[in-house]
């Protein structure tokens, strides 16, 4: 297996299936320096589908990307070019589709491999999803039906790793992680959303996460702290929100638990009757606990504290066993929709905080809290991924350091949007008018088409003035309609284009310190395709546009870097670095005290690491090169 150094990520599509990524993508990996190849799904899914998550037939590759023999060819070429391959897997769910998903049609076989009552109807939902049906992949021969082909890929020495999807689904976490471990699978990286102080299962034999934590981290790592009352202050004074994010959270866990879940939750008090379940599920500050009979990690003692003491007591008891792992496998679906998907479309402070993973009430972090978060993976998961953005992230690295500079620029900016505002009349909801102005200045520029799709998705995500269910039309016409406008109105632009372009310079300095971090920081960094140059994806499906593969691959052949070029640059100059010196990345991290406004670190005694926090709101920032700076500080020990 390639040494690890850095994973890659590519969203297949039937346009860059099997064959293209390995003509085109793989040989532009090779010369960035990375070490393994990240594939989205690549079972049979349903036809048209956009992102391969919504499997039909786990039992064949899909032939939409090119089919089992052009995976094995591009596996193969990979591993001819040094790289090894990674394979997300989907073990949750599968499509319920009677055309298309054999075990879903067959009646028997329906009952055998779903979370399925033939008496009422009633199935496990993916989260609210109702196209997505939950596998019973705690069934021994489920397990081997559904992961025969993947493991049979690994077993062929084809692919060196798997990243499983949500594995608070699952009936048993450990159990199934086990289960691979036993069939061969030597690297394993989970999508575990930790809650901040939460730490990781010890048991669970993985090497780590797919990176939140650090995507989080980082970015509030760059947060300028001054920034914190003022923001607040005219948080407030714009919209008249004055709690808390955890006061949101809170009430939009109770929301959905009460509605979107309604069928889940009555099909627990059917297992145990208990008037407060949606209560309870609300409180719950983690996605869930993992209790099992013979098994209390300190960790769900200390998770339980917020229940009723009889609910905490059959949970951690284990009493009534199909109930607590029912329960177990529906509080992470109310933590999802309740945070991710409505209470960050609701809470606008500074919407770089509102990340998947991370907690918007935490405003910045100090250069030893990174610190010692670092020495913690170095010890714990070394090899754990480091995020910038994934195919499920709210926005791209760029965007979230773009907004998170805002911090820096508070007066200004507060001055602008005053402005902005009054130029153009506003939105009907304050609220939803200064997430507008975050999107456009971390965005910019961005086609109005790409803005209206995002902001009809967050609106109703939110369920505030709009919502999937029931869509208030004459409300979103009018904030299209504003949309619109702002493209002509030439006094506003005049006035936001100097501005935003302030914001994004502050921001590539952000952006490029951060990618330095991800690449030399304790863990096994992760590229999202697309991102060696600038991305300024949103939340899906924005962030599955396709890439411009030929401008990325000319933009190596270039000899110096330019502004556009600065990250892939760094890339490859410090992913060749970790070719030539492995030992060193592999060492001890060593902090430095450099004081609030740099952080920097000394890995195996070698290389050293200076970054400056926030360089990109000084005076004299100009057009001056950044990576100079860097050549200066990303150095040799004598």
């Amino acid at each position: 297996m390639a040494d690890f150094r850095c994973t890659y990520r590519v969203q297949l599509t039937p346009e860059l299936g099997f064959r293209r990524v390995r003509e085109v993508v793989l040989p532009y990996l090779r010369d960035l320096g990375v070490s393994h190849l990240y594939l989205s799904p690549v079972l049979q899914a349903r036809s048209g589908s956009t992102h391969g998550y919504d499997v039909v037939d786990p039992t064949r590759v899909s032939a939409d990307l090119g089919g089992e023999e052009e995976l094995r060819a591009l596996c193969e070429a990979a591993h001819t070019d040094g790289l090894g391959t990674i394979l997300d897997v989907v073990p949750n769910h599968l499509a319920a589709s009677e055309e298309e998903n054999r075990l879903w049609r067959d009646p028997g076989l329906r009952a055998r491999f779903f979370d399925w009552d033939p008496a009422s109807g009633w199935y496990r939902r993916f989260f609210d999803v109702g196209e997505l049906a939950g596998v019973r992949v705690e069934d021994p021969d489920v397990f081997e039906a559904t992961h025969e082909k993947v493991l049979g890929l690994v077993a062929a020495g084809l692919v060196d790793g798997l990243r499983i999807d949500h594995p608070d689904g699952l009936a048993n976490p450990r159990e199934y992680l086990d289960r691979l471990r036993e069939r061969g699978v030597e690297r394993i990286w989970v999508e575990k959303i930790l809650e901040p102080g939460e730490q990781l299962r010890s048991e669970w034999p993985i090497d780590g996460t797919t990176g939140y934590e650090f995507a989080n981290d980082v970015t509030a790592l760059f947060v300028d702290p001054a920034g914190e009352e003022p923001l607040t202050e005219l948080y407030a004074e714009l919209t008249g929100e004055q709690r808390r994010f955890a006061e949101v959270a809170h009430e939009a866990k109770l929301e959905v638990a009460k509605t979107t879940f309604a069928q889940e939750f009555d099909r627990l008090r059917a297992l145990h009757p208990h008037e407060g379940l949606e209560e309870a599920a609300a409180a719950l500050q983690v996605y869930r606990t993992y209790v099992e009979p013979d098994r209390v990690d300190e960790e769900d003692r200390k998770a339980c504290a917020v229940l009723p003491e009889d609910l905490r007591q059959i949970i951690l008891g284990f009493e009534n066993p199909e109930f607590v792992t029912r329960w177990q496998q529906t509080t992470g679906a109310v933590m999802a929709k309740g945070v991710e998907d409505t209470a960050f479309y609701r809470w606008f402070r500074l919407t770089a905080l509102n990340e998947v993973g991370g907690n918007p009430d935490r405003f910045s972090l100090t250069p030893d809290e990174f610190h010692r978060a670092a020495r913690e993976r170095l010890e714990r998961h070394p090899h754990t991924l480091l995020a910038s953005q994934t195919h499920d992230t709210k926005r791209a690295g760029d965007v979230r350091a773009r907004i998170g500079a805002l911090a820096g620029l508070h007066e200004e900016w507060a001055e602008r949007v005053r402005r902005w505002h009054a130029l153009t009349g506003g939105m009907d909801d304050p609220n939803e008018e200064y997430l507008l102005w975050q999107t456009l200045v971390g965005a910019w520029p961005i086609v109005p088409g790409r803005l209206e799709l995002y902001l009809e998705k967050a609106l109703r995500e939110a369920k505030r003035t709009t919502s999937w269910l029931e869509p208030d039309e004459g409300h979103e016409r009018r904030v299209k309609e504003l949309v619109h406008s702002l493209y002509s109105n030439q006094e506003l632009l005049d006035d936001f284009e100097p501005f935003a372009a302030r914001v994004a310079r502050a921001g590539e300095h952000a952006s490029l310190g951060a990618l330095l971090l991800r690449l030399t920081s304790p863990g096994l960094p992760d590229l999202y395709q697309g991102d060696a140059l600038a991305s300024l994806n949103l939340v899906d499906p924005d962030n599955r546009r396709p890439v411009d593969w030929p401008t990325h691959v000319s933009v190596l052949r270039e000899h110096a870097p330019t502004r556009r070029t600065l990250k892939a640059h760094l890339i490859r100059r410090v992913l060749h670095l970790r070719m030539e010196r492995p030992e060193a990345f592999a060492g001890e991290y060593e902090p430095l005290d450099l004081g609030p406004d740099r952080v920097g670190f000394v890995r195996g005694g070698a290389i050293r690491v200076v970054v400056p926090l926030r360089p990109g709101t000084r005076a004299d920032g100009g057009d001056r090169d950044l990576l100079p700076e860097y050549d200066q500080e990303l150095s040799f020990l004598a």
